[in-house]
Formats: structure tokens, sequence, C-alpha cells
């Protein structure tokens, strides 16, 4: 298995050429985070990814969780890693200084949860949903519960979870059956079974605090009867310390497919005592809050992954003899040349490469509107940024995992038979790649989400403010000759992009099948042109790099040719979305549910 190294060279690239982000946080009021302090944050985090965390994965992954009577047991090292990341202070990372965190921007972050996604993405899991859990209660927990557990939190002794999905109901929420029924002090009892819980139950932290969907006995039916409720596994002490058991149990983790060393339970809840989040009945919306920061971590994941997997094919495609090249011998001296030479390599490397550089670039500049939506001074400013990560989040969660389901087989295919293996770890990268898609809501609910909710329904004004953003960058180009291959095309697609909008919206008023009929051929057609349009970006930053001076010029002119390739080998797949979208519900809908059998 090879070694991971953090890709330092390309995420300051993209933090510090691309992005700027020294004078994205002068902008915020924050000249405490510097440039500086940015990149001791990604050098000491690469230490923990490379060092600490990654020897974990393979073995973690061939070892799994251990479940008995209730009590989870994580693989070997996987607690020795959770202790020194809290010691060291990375769970505190973006937590509210108040309650003890660092008060970091979420940008300042995102590199190096993707340093931990490529290094041991089971791992990772544990500590992630914590972070999301902070958002949501300081958003929407009394003051009371906020100085109760966030300091457990942030300083990570504490973990947290998210308790939606239940036997009988996914994505349907509305269906969902757990009660809370009031105490009259003020707290609730909480009865009922909740599965697929990420973390549920470990022996990482000294306690977890499980934040649950349910119903108060007044609830009205669906989705607008939910409301949302803190539940520890302990019962905090007058001086904060874990108390006495609560009633919630770990019932079995489940069997799964990848991330084999995080445990993804079934928790029962059994009259056990928890307290409101928010208003009643507005538990939902008040999840979301958790919700979409865990979609763009799950994005993350693919990005992750996506990484590691091109690292290992990359080694091995530079190492391994295979055949001749079919221009002559590159390598005279040796028995036959290294893979990396052929055509067909070329292929799936330059592929995994595109989709993982473009997606890091897509992620870190979503992170950038989550700094700005939370902390611009400008009240305009955070209006613009919330609505660009509105419709950046669906994108992001479910583009960078297909992207990653596909740079992660692509690995694989380098390999050949040695990927197939599992020493070779190649394979649990596929393994543990699959379930991004699906979690977190499905990329199908993503696609459905940013047809119905996001473009649709701001009657297409997310689409025309993130429209602007590329439009104005074309028009700053266009007259550079150097940047036309990319340009032109990304012209021509954010035109094509509005026209397929108001497509959607006239057939959305024909059929009611047809939005989702089109979300998934949207959804991927918005994805190429976003990477399209972050590849032009990263391109003319490059070209002004190489313009200015010859220093690292083969790296940036690396960029460039990555660039070339992704507008020339990958951007012509939206194409077939486009004409997919086009072709309409009626391809979907005319077969009768009866005859799909034989």
């Amino acid at each position: 298995m090879h070694a991971y190294k953090a890709p330092l060279r390309d995420i300051r690239f993209v933090v510090h050429e691309v992005l700027e982000l020294g004078a994205h946080y002068r902008a915020l009021g924050r000249d405490d985070v510097t440039p500086d302090l940015v990149d001791s944050v990604l050098e000491e985090g690469a230490r923990f990814a490379e060092e600490v965390l990654a020897p974990t994965n393979l073995p973690g992954d061939t070892e799994g969780v251990h479940y008995e009577n209730g009590v989870v047991r994580t693989p070997a090292g996987f607690k020795d890693a959770y202790d020194k990341f809290c010691g060291d202070g990375w769970a505190s990372m973006t937590a509210p200084v108040a309650y003890g965190g660092q008060g970091l921007p979420e940008s300042a972050q995102l590199p190096f949860a993707e340093m931990l996604c490529s290094a041991n993405l089971a791992w990772r899991l544990y500590s992630g949903l914590a972070e999301s859990a902070i958002l949501a209660i300081n958003a929407h927990a009394s003051d009371e519960l906020k100085s109760r557990y966030l300091p457990h939190l942030a300083s990570g002794n504490w973990n947290g979870t998210m308790c939606l999905t239940e036997p009988h109901c996914g994505t349907d929420l509305g269906l969902l059956r757990t009660r809370a029924e009031p105490n009259g002090d003020g707290s609730y009892r909480i009865s009922g079974t909740k599965i697929f819980i990420t973390g549920g139950e470990s022996d990482l932290a000294e306690n977890i605090v499980h934040l649950v969907l349910a119903r108060l006995p007044d609830a009205p039916a669906g989705s607008k009867g939910i409301s949302l409720f803190l539940v520890p596994k302990f019962l905090p002490t007058a001086e904060g310390k874990p108390g006495a058991r609560n009633g919630v149990r770990c019932g079995s983790v489940e069997h799964k497919m990848g991330i084999k060393g995080s445990a993804t339970c079934v928790m029962n809840f059994s009259d056990a005592t928890g307290w409101i989040v928010g208003p009643p009945h507005t538990g939902l919306a008040c999840m979301f809050t958790m919700m979409n920061h865990a979609r763009l971590g799950v994005g993350v994941q693919g990005l992750g992954l996506s990484e590691t997997s091109f690292q290992g094919a990359l080694a091995y495609a530079r190492d391994r003899l295979q055949g001749r090249s079919a221009t002559g011998a590159k390598f005279p001296d040796k028995a036959a040349d290294p893979l990396i030479v052929h055509p067909d390599m070329r292929r799936m490397l330059l592929t995994q490469k595109a989709l993982t550089e473009g997606g890091r670039m897509l992620a870190y500049f979503a992170g950038q509107q989550l700094d700005i939506a939370h902390g611009h001074p400008d009240a305009e400013a955070r209006r613009n940024a919330d609505d660009l990560l509105a419709l950046l989040t669906p994108i992001v969660k479910a583009f960078l995992t297909d992207a990653g389901m596909e740079v992660t087989n692509l690995g694989m295919q380098v390999l050949g038979g040695h990927g197939y293996i599992h020493e070779s770890g190649m394979e649990q990268f596929v393994r543990d790649a699959r379930i991004a898609p699906i979690y977190e809501g499905t990329n199908g609910i993503q696609a459905l989400d940013l047809i119905g909710r996001k473009v649709l329904g701001s009657r297409g004004e997310l689409v025309r403010k993130m429209a602007g953003l590329i439009v104005d960058f074309c028009g700053t180009h266009s007259e550079n000759p150097e940047l036309k291959p990319y340009i032109a095309p990304l012209a021509a697609m954010v035109r094509e992009w509005g026209d397929l909008t108001q497509f959607v919206a006239a057939k959305a008023s024909e059929s009611a099948d047809e939005p989702g009929a089109a979300a998934v051929d949207y959804l991927q057609f918005s994805g190429y042109l976003c990477f399209a349009w972050c590849w032009a970006r990263m391109a003319a930053t490059a070209q002004a790099k190489l313009a200015a001076s010859d220093s690292e010029g083969d790296f940036y002119r690396a960029k460039l040719a990555t660039a070339t390739f992704y507008f020339e080998r990958l951007l012509p797949r939206a194409r077939a979305h486009a004409d997919a979208l086009k072709s309409g519900a009626n391809n979907l809908m005319s077969l009768d549910a009866a005859h799909f059998a034989f």
C-alpha cells in the first residue's frame, strides 16, 4: 500500500494563489488568520494525517469495529489517534471561542478535513459529525444547553451524532415515529429506534451527544410536526462530568461494504432524557444547519478519497514496467517501459488528476462562501454568499462523491489485478467511496433539492448569481489569447446553463414529473460547468505566474495541461447530460410499473 502524502503544494496553490484567502480573511475582519497561520495548520495537519492517522487505515479496515452487548470498540490505533487529535487541539479549530474553541473560519479547516479523509475516512467520520453538531447547537439551542455541552464538544472529549433515519423511513422524514413526551421540568422522554447512525456508540470519547428528530404529542402530521432534541449518552452532573447512563443503547452495528472502522449503529431510545433544540415543530429546519454542513463534508470525503487513490495509481504507474511505448522505448535501459508512457494510462491518470484538483477548488470555494455567510460584516455580502452556498451544497455533495467513485475505480484499474487485492489498499478506497453518494441524502435527493428548492424555488435567482460570477470572470479574461481555449467554451456553457434552466422551468409547468426527470442530468451539467469555471480560474492564475516568472514553471505548466485535458476530454460529457435532460420525462414514465418484470 502506498504511503499517503498530503498534497501541500496543490493545496497552497488553491488557498493562497487562486482563492487568495489572506485577502479574504482581512475582508472578514480576521487579521489574525494570516497566510503564515494557514501554512502552519497545513504543515502540522499533514504531519498528523501522514504519520498518526494514515497508518491506521488499512489495518482498521481489516479489523473493523467490535460489538458486544451494546458496547462498541474501535480498531486498534483509533483511540490513540483520537486522543492525540483532541490533545493537539484539532477538535476545537472551528468551534466558538466563547465555548473553548479557536473560532477559525471554515475555509481554514477544510484542507485539514480533506487530509483526514484521505488518511482514514472511517476514523474521520467520528470527529466530522461533532463539528456539524456544534454548528446546530450553537445556532439553535438555549444558552443553558450551549454552556453545558459546547465546551465538551469543542474539546473533543464528547462526540456528536445525527439521528434521523428510522427502519421504516429514510428520506421521507415525515413518516418518522420516534416520540418525545414532556416530563414537566423542561426535559422530554425520547422513545424510538434510529438506524444508520454514524458513531452512535464508540470507545473514543467519554460521552456522546445525539441530536434526535422526534414528534411531540401534539405534533401535526408530516415533516411540519418534527422537533429536534439533544439526548446525551450519559446525563451530565452538576460539575459537567458524565453521570448516570441515559436510556439510549446501541442495539447492533451494521456489517458494511466499506468504512469498516466506522461504527454504523442501530440506536434504541427508551424513555431517554432529552432537551428540545429550537422551537417545537421546527426540528427539520434546525437540523438542516447540521445536515448542510455535513453534506459539504461528504463532498470533501469524495475529494479526500480521490486524492489518495490518485497518489496510489500514479506511484504504481511510474514504477510498474509493462510493454513499450508505441512511439519507441522511453527507457531502453530497462526491460520494459513504465505504465505511465501508455496513452490509456495517461487517460485514467489525467482523469483522476483533473477531477481531484477541480473538486478541491470547488470545495474550498464553497468553504470560502461559508465563511462569508457566517462572518462578513456586510449584510448583503452575507446574503449573496448564503445564496451561492445554497446552490453549491448539493453540487459539491453529489458531484464530488460521484467523482470520488470514478477516481477510485480508475485507481484500482491502473493497478490491474493488484488493485483488486486487499493489500494494495486501492480496492478499499472504492468500497469506502461507495457510501458517499448514498448518505446525507442520496445524490438523487441532492439533484431534486438543486432543481426544486434551489433553482425553481428561487425562480432561477440562485443560478443567475452563480452565472454572474462566471460571466464576470469570462469578461475579465476575454482579451487574453492564452486563455481563449478555456474562456470561449466556458462562456458558451454558462449561456446554455441559463437556457436549460428556462427549459426545465417551462416543462415543469406541463407535468410535475418533469423536474424529477431532469434533476440528475441538470446537476451533472451544473457540476461540469462549475469544474470548468474552477479549471479556468486555475489556468488563469497559472498563466499569470508563468508570465511573471519561470519559478516553479513545471508546476504551472502542469496546471495548464490538466486544464486543457479537462476542457477537451471531460467537459464534453456535459453535452450528453444536456441532451438527456431535453428528452423529457416521457421516456422514463411511459412504461407501466407492472411491465418492468419479465
